[in-house]
């Protein structure tokens, strides 16, 4: 794979012009990350050790994503997701998770867009033509990919310092494991990408036994299957209704802290609150115990554009198309000419406008764009030289109290290595991304309290 950051040499102009784009300098990105060193702190008031280490998401407010994962919020379409990406003029062609109505929020749902929108290029054009592809993430890899092979001239333009998207495995010589600040858990219908993975050599590890713990010590694990079955039972109505309101039908107490606690597991999947989830779309429950990549996924993406030409902190702020091609304009003010581009960027994207479009997108598009709702998820992964937890489960769920992270991945048993990892979704995640730093860490603490040994 070919990947520049200071420079991007594209044979993509009229009459084949070649532009060198060597005096761009982006203005700098802000990382979905921050630094894992920070001022020494008083220790946390419940008693938890101060950790040796920090790192946090912040997918919400990134100005490259604007949320984690796309939801269907209460009232929207069926069609919506595919209308979304419904090609235009058959000279731009959309992928992403929230364009795949199979599996949406998920890797193998961007894989399956990028594969279905680089078919519909194929379809719609013929071999030699110049393909740009807006993003580097999963889905613009995969398309990216699927048309080199295809005797495309394609080219990749991303607007971060690196590919992958809202997949990041971030390597840092502290920590003893990759941070996985992205996607990198995998459920009972992932087997197939499994096996690619570890195909391509990413190791993927056991997550075995399930906490849940309460304000005075461990509960009895709540089941989710009447919550599920409420869920099931609003599907066959005449009008959609959001979750909470489909358990509320159902009789069931959405504030008691079992089924709240649920509801916050649920938020992590879905990244929105069950009053904003559509039931007629919800996601399934995550998996009791879901596999977790061990080593970091960028070598996967980088297989996956290898002989493909990359170019990074290229954002693209206008895309202004006819029957002769589309016109690229980069923020540094270049523009490029392409016969066709595959649009892969995040839903929040699109919601922020953070792509002009000229003409504007059909209604089907804009409306599609407008209806669907990006969630929040988080993650902060913290380590300690030595554990201050005695649980052998690598899943914790807090019942009850006021904590902030419910959620919690203990990769000791897996690794052998003193990390926890929270997750929060929902509006706690978009709150969370919002905190400082030291906010942050010592909220993520606090949540631990109830697990000291």
């Amino acid at each position: 794979m070919r990947i520049t950051r200071r420079t991007l040499l594209l044979g993509a102009g009229a009459g084949v012009v070649s532009v060198l784009l060597a005096s761009c300098t982006p203005e700098p990105e802000p990382t979905p990350t921050r630094t894992p060193t920070r001022t020494p702190e008083p220790g946390p008031s419940n008693g938890v050790p101060r950790s040796a280490g920090s790192i946090r998401s912040t997918w919400t407010t990134d100005q490259y994503a604007f949320g984690a994962v796309s939801f269907v919020p209460v009232g929207v379409g069926a069609d919506t997701r595919s209308a979304l990406a419904r090609p235009v003029d058959d000279r731009l062609f959309f992928a992403g998770e929230a364009t795949d109505e199979d599996a949406p929020g998920t890797m193998r749902g961007a894989i399956a867009s990028g594969e279905r929108a680089a078919d519909e290029v194929r379809d719609a054009g013929d071999t030699g033509e110049r393909i740009a592809v807006i993003g580097a993430g999963l889905a613009g890899a995969t398309a990216a990919a699927r048309l080199a092979a295809a005797d495309y001239q394609v080219t990749v333009i991303e607007a971060r310092d690196r590919v992958g998207g809202r997949l990041y495995s971030r390597v840092d010589v502290s920590w003893p494991v990759p941070v996985q600040l992205g996607a990198w858990l995998f459920g009972a219908d992932d087997a197939d990408l499994v096996d690619t993975l570890e195909s391509e050599d990413v190791g993927i590890v056991d997550l075995a036994g399930v906490r849940w713990r309460g304000p005075d010590g461990d509960v009895e694990p709540p089941t989710s299957e009447p919550l599920t079955a409420a869920i099931a039972t609003v599907r066959d109505a005449a009008d959609d209704t959001s979750v909470a309101d489909a358990l509320t039908a159902a009789g069931i107490d959405a504030d008691d802290p079992s089924t709240a606690a649920l509801l916050a597991l649920l938020a992590t999947a879905s990244g929105a609150d069950a009053g904003q989830l559509s039931s007629w779309f919800a996601p399934p429950f995550p998996a009791d115990e879901p596999r977790a990549a061990r080593d970091s996924l960028l070598p996967f993406i980088e297989h996956t554009l290898d002989g493909v030409q990359v170019g990074l902190n290229q954002p693209v702020t206008r895309l202004a198309y006819d029957d002769t091609g589309v016109s690229v304009r980069m923020g540094t003010g270049e523009a490029l000419s392409f016969d066709r581009v595959v649009v892969t960027v995040p839903l929040g994207v699109l919601q922020e406008q953070g792509i002009e479009f000229d003409p504007p997108l059909p209604f089907a598009n804009r409306g599609a764009i407008s209806s669907l709702g990006m969630g929040s998820v988080e993650t902060v992964w913290l380590r300690w030289d030595e554990p201050f937890w005695d649980a052998e489960e690598a899943i914790w769920h807090t019942v009850g109290g006021e904590s902030g992270i419910r959620t919690w991945i203990n990769l000791r048993p897996a690794t052998g290595e003193n990390v926890l990892v929270g997750i929060v979704g929902g509006d706690a995640a978009a709150r969370f991304a919002e905190l400082d730093d030291d906010e942050a860490f010592a909220q993520a603490i606090e949540a631990l309290g109830p697990y000291l040994a």
